[in-house]
């Protein structure tokens, strides 16, 4: 750090220094390594020249961002302990990798001095060096004290604390309990911090044996291995001038990889997050082939107009409702993501516009259309019915929702039913009045949202029977789903198209362009790798598909001849879409049939492994 003031340690001078400055004999090298002197026995180098021609030709003076990258190659040069090297690149740069005082302070912390005492000198020492601001040295202390000395009080506080507890348990390691008892009653408790692990450290006493102390502490013992990572702690307390943050490189380059990653439009693999997985040579970048975007298979077995599809929880069953009557239950192989026909559910007079599957995918419930009073609870191993459901021959039970305890569930429709019933279909509760649109219960087990004719979503709670309002829209909503973390829920929205509203904060986050929507109900979907992807359906015949931090659509598909009227993404198998239409079809999407090596692998030099010999299709 620059000196600003008459007195400062000769440890405060500046980092970077010209090259006669770090060249001197006998000092320390800029890495904290020793230097060793030139007796006279070694010949002269070329620096003699060099030195002769610096008048000629002056040094180029590094800009700060220089300066920050030479110290971060250093850094990580010295933890692949590649020590001379790192003293070779500080004395040409004429920089210095850290604070004197910091080398000092990390020798000390390294080689436990069992009193701890030049730990704590040198961590005021360095701390102290926070209090320079632009006018000079901070003088003082009191309500006149600047911010930063206050904040600096605070910060060695904390270094004290972390290096007495070291002290104190490496004590007790050694069996050491007086001593250990004074450092917790006179240098810790008068700290008057964090006294709650102050309590906790007390209790440590009573350990019997050091394997005994170092499991309930969870601690690795006196050596190497919890001084470092008592070093990296303190180092986080510490300014970067001083001392950088440990393996502060490699954090910049995840971050740097991860933003990419973010800001990739086709982005949905998850990958391992360590830098050895991905080249650091090229920018991330996904291919569209990646992305479920081309047909794989069009299930033609429903004899009309399919309304609704939904793919399992476990990602390895898709149920289809037709207005054909029936219900069929496909089985998706894993491997070759390919469906086959598993069961047909027949008997719905009225035709299945909506299916849930319940948490653990043992049932499926079926409800019809808006003349339909009855409810159809499936046990889907043996295709036979348990339950079917209706309370009044003038209900509409259009919409349903499985609590997540997976024994009741909350079903209604327009005509103003609200009910919560057990598996047999057993009123539990009733809500009177509520016109329902759609229904999604919360991972709370308790609250039930319920989109109404009145152009919002409420929340219910059919334990206090009490209700809120949490969306309101200016047109009706047609249907929504949530994210899987309840934070998130999407809206199609007559004649507006598809809304994001965060559920929390209760206020609209983006609207989507592109799709095409009336009075239809149609049904999208959260999706992808992370549920970073959007699907929906479109009155014009299309599949449209958005990243969920992007208002304009980054795919549309095309195949369906009719209104897509659902779509289902797999919630294990990313690269997998479903889609129903009126035209009788469900399409399910994938990557490309046929990737070239360059796709295959990716285009940021990641072995992204995916079957491609099964699939077929065109878009």
């Amino acid at each position: 750090m620059q000196a600003n003031g008459a007195g400062q340690d000769r440890d405060s001078e500046q980092y970077c220094r010209n090259n006669s400055e770090s060249s001197s004999t006998g000092g320390a090298h800029s890495n904290g390594l020793q230097s060793v002197p030139n007796n006279g026995n070694t010949p002269p180098s070329n620096n003699t020249a060099a030195e002769a021609n610096s008048g000629v030709k002056k040094k180029k003076r590094l800009s700060h961002s220089e300066e920050d990258v030479i110290r971060l190659i250093g850094q990580h040069l010295q933890d692949l302990g590649l020590n001379q090297t790192v003293d070779l690149l500080m004395q040409e740069s004429g920089c210095r990798l850290e604070h004197p005082s910091a080398t000092k302070f990390r020798n000390h912390v390294m080689e436990g001095d069992p009193i701890y005492q030049q730990q704590i000198i040198y961590v005021l020492k360095i701390s102290a060096s926070q209090c320079l601001s632009s006018n000079g040295l901070c003088q003082g202390a009191g309500e006149e004290a600047p911010t930063a000395c206050r904040t600096s009080d605070s910060r060695r506080t904390r270094m004290k604390f972390l290096l007495l507890q070291q002290k104190y348990l490496e004590y007790l390691e050694d069996g050491k309990v007086l001593e250990a008892l004074q450092v917790l009653r006179a240098e810790l408790t008068p700290l008057k911090y964090n006294t709650e692990r102050i309590h906790i450290l007390s209790g440590y006493l009573m350990c019997s044996h050091a394997e005994d102390l170092r499991a309930k502490a969870e601690w690795e013992g006196k050596g190497t291995a919890s001084r470092t990572k008592l070093l990296d702690k303190l180092q986080t307390y510490l300014p970067p001038l001083v001392m950088l943050p440990p393996r502060r490189l490699q954090t910049l380059l995840k971050q740097a990889v991860e933003l990419q990653r973010e800001r990739c439009l086709y982005h949905n693999t998850k990958l391992n997050s360590g830098l050895d997985s991905v080249s650091l040579l090229l920018d991330h970048a996904c291919s569209r082939k990646q992305f479920p975007c081309y047909t794989q298979q069009i299930l033609t077995e429903h004899c009309n107009e399919v309304w609704f599809c939904k793919f399992s929880n476990n990602g390895t069953k898709l149920a289809t409702g037709s207005k054909d009557t029936t219900v069929i239950v496909w089985h998706v192989d894993v491997e070759t993501q390919q469906l086959k026909l598993l069961k047909t559910l027949e008997g719905h007079a009225y035709g299945v516009s909506y299916l849930a599957w319940s948490p653990d995918d043992a049932y499926l419930i079926a409800c019809g259309p808006d003349d339909c009073s009855e409810l159809w609870l499936w046990n889907v191993q043996t295709g036979e019915l348990r339950t079917k459901m209706s309370q009044s021959h003038e209900d509409s039970l259009t919409s349903v929702a499985w609590n997540p305890d997976g024994k009741r569930f909350v079903t209604g429709g327009q005509r103003g039913q609200f009910y919560q019933c057990d598996m047999d279909g057993n009123l539990l509760d009733s809500w009177e009045g509520v016109r329902v649109q759609c229904l999604w219960c919360l991972n709370d087990g308790r609250t039930v949202l319920a989109s109404d004719t009145h152009q919002r979503i409420r929340g219910y709670n059919f334990e206090d029977l009490t209700d809120r309002n949490i969306v309101q829209e200016d047109h009706p909503i047609m249907s929504f789903t949530v994210s899987k973390n309840g934070r998130l829920a999407l809206l199609n929205v007559a004649t507006q198209g598809v809304h994001l509203w965060d559920l929390q904060d209760r206020v609209l986050v983006r609207k989507y362009q592109g799709v095409t929507q009336g009075f239809y109900t149609i049904h999208s979907c959260f999706g992808g790798h992370n549920e970073d992807f959007i699907a929906s359906g479109s009155e014009d015949h299309k599949v449209y598909i958005w990243h969920r931090r992007s208002e304009l659509p980054i795919a549309e598909l095309t195949g369906h001849t009719r209104t897509v009227n659902c779509v289902s993404w797999n919630p294990i198998l990313p690269g997998l879409l479903a889609s129903a239409s009126d035209d009788g079809t469900v399409r399910i999407w994938g990557p490309a049939p046929f990737l070239d090596v360059q796709d295959a692998e990716g285009l940021n030099g990641m072995n992204m492994k995916t079957s491609m010999s099964t699939q077929k299709g065109t878009s």
